[in-house]
């Protein structure tokens, strides 16, 4: 049986509004496509060896916990990018998704120095950006659209080379300018966009396993699924932040 080993990193501070769920979604769906999934969860301290890692998932987290974990990832970033290089897939939503870059400032003016993993800096704005968002995935062709809930007071900018994950339809993004949310970066993937943001994205969790099969090169064929119910709860998500129109 192809297999798939998931690095949970932090699970006990790096779970705001429904991250967890993302992590469901990925068992039940490699589950479906006959996948085993085995996911090994990190906790502040433990070893992590990067290069036995296939997928790592990093969820939201508070300001305090992310600079805890900014100062337990430091002494690993290279080993860190070194993996990200070689195709390693990282999917990073909200407070992890700064932590990837090169800095955090807060609201106070502390500045969080980030992993350097990927060419974006985030620094704290007025207020909140919080509401139902839809974006314009272009990571297939043609575009698909990707639902979710965002909460965040950094406004994240990303470097000239490093390509967004999607426009915004709906929402605020990454900083409420320039309509651009979240980046890729070769098999890393950071949003914004919590929820969870899997269960109601079912391509997206789809495209995760594929990728991180084809990382290992593993068969990356994924069978068909009935992805009815997800649709419908991705359509209503659709309609909740005032658009019409899915695909």
């Amino acid at each position: 049986m192809r297999e798939i080993k998931v690095y949970h990193l932090y699970p006990g501070h790096l779970n705001l509004y429904g991250d967890r769920g993302n992590m469901l979604a990925l068992c039940r769906r490699a589950e479906w496509h006959g996948i085993n999934l085995k996911i090994i969860p990190v906790e502040p301290g433990n070893k992590i060896n990067f290069s036995d890692c296939d997928l790592l998932f990093m969820g939201g987290g508070q300001d305090s916990d992310q600079k805890l974990v900014a100062e337990d990832l430091k002494g690993r970033s290279r080993d860190m990018k070194k993996a990200v290089e070689e195709g390693m897939v990282v999917f990073a939503v909200c407070g992890s998704y700064q932590l990837l870059g090169h800095y955090y400032t807060t609201g106070q003016g502390v500045k969080i120095n980030g992993l350097e993993v990927i060419d974006l800096y985030t620094k704290a704005g007025q207020g909140r950006l919080i509401g139902n968002a839809v974006i314009e995935c272009s990571l297939w062709d043609p575009p698909h659209t990707l639902v979710g809930f965002e909460n965040h007071a950094g406004k994240t900018f990303l470097g000239p080379d490093l390509q967004p994950l999607g426009q915004v339809l709906s929402g605020f993004g990454n900083n409420g300018i320039d309509k651009t949310e979240g980046a890729v970066y070769k098999n890393v993937i950071g949003t914004y966009l919590h929820g969870a943001l899997l269960p109601k994205n079912p391509r997206l969790t789809d495209c995760l396993l594929q990728n991180a099969l084809t990382y290992k090169n593993q068969d990356d064929t994924l069978q068909e699924l009935d992805d009815s119910l997800e649709q419908q709860a991705h359509s209503a998500a659709i309609k909740l932040a005032g658009l019409h129109r899915s695909k």
